[in-house]
């Protein structure tokens, strides 16, 4: 294990033990926070019981959903934009102030359109995400070293072999920026919107238990979507760390 690596986990259990502490001795009062351990044993409770799995699906169906279409839309409209750079330039300044618009002022309009069901929370996690996407596959093929590129044409490669064995190698790691960010956008925008105008999802639960002061609840499940938010995420690292390994290998 590395030093940086060990230096972090002992930085977030220096946290936890910390917050342990001041919530055992009520400087945190209750009201406020239970202790994490007792965080980990409700969300066990949780999901030994069951009586959220529905919920559970719901939310991970609706970010999964969510999520394909924002990567796969983000990155075909990144590429497309890429090869027609007029088009660009008139997108591009939307795209640097996307995110000072507050997506979910197009709630009630979604809700107009797509109707009173899964679909809006759906949209409102693809629009969060899809921008991220469609920029970082942006930046990708701009950092594409035309001595590459030009070495292509060399050897006549077509515009198919190109892409796939010269683009898209080194576009990659700024691909896996965008999705750590799409994953992240997505978990946002669904559960956000399950807070709305939702009756199921575990947005709904932990609005749900905060409405009611039942913190025993709400911990467990603001656990549960940190913990599974946490887990693509490292996957999606272990994933760019090996590729990365491989890029240099060669």
């Amino acid at each position: 294990m590395k030093r940086s690596t060990r230096i972090r986990l002992w930085v977030i259990a220096g946290l936890v033990g910390g917050l342990e502490v001041l919530c055992r001795t009520e400087v945190i009062g209750r009201f406020t926070m239970i202790p994490p351990s007792e965080m980990i044993l409700g969300l066990v409770r949780i999901v030994r019981q069951g009586d959220m799995n529905a919920d559970i699906v719901a939310t991970l169906g609706n970010v999964a959903v969510a999520l394909v279409s924002a990567i796969v839309v983000g990155f075909l409209v990144g590429a497309l934009l890429f090869v027609l750079p007029r088009v660009r330039r008139v997108i591009d300044p939307l795209l640097a102030t996307y995110y000072a618009i507050p997506i979910f002022v197009f709630y009630p309009l979604l809700i107009v359109l797509l109707g009173l069901n899964r679909f809006p929370q759906i949209a409102i996690g693809f629009m969060l995400a899809v921008v991220a996407m469609i920029v970082n596959t942006l930046n990708g093929f701009d950092r594409v070293p035309q001595s590459l590129l030009k070495t292509a044409r060399v050897y006549r490669m077509g515009r198919v072999r190109t892409t796939f064995l010269v683009i898209l190698p080194c576009a990659m790691l700024y691909i896996f920026t965008g999705l750590k960010l799409a994953v992240a956008y997505s978990f946002i925008g669904v559960i956000a919107a399950e807070f709305i105008l939702s009756g199921e999802g575990l947005g709904y639960e932990i609005s749900f238990a905060y409405n009611n002061f039942e913190n025993a609840t709400m911990y467990p499940l603001i656990v549960l979507v940190i913990g599974l938010s946490a887990l693509i995420n490292m996957v999606l690292y272990a994933w760019e760390k090996k590729y990365l390994q491989r890029q240099t290998e060669r």
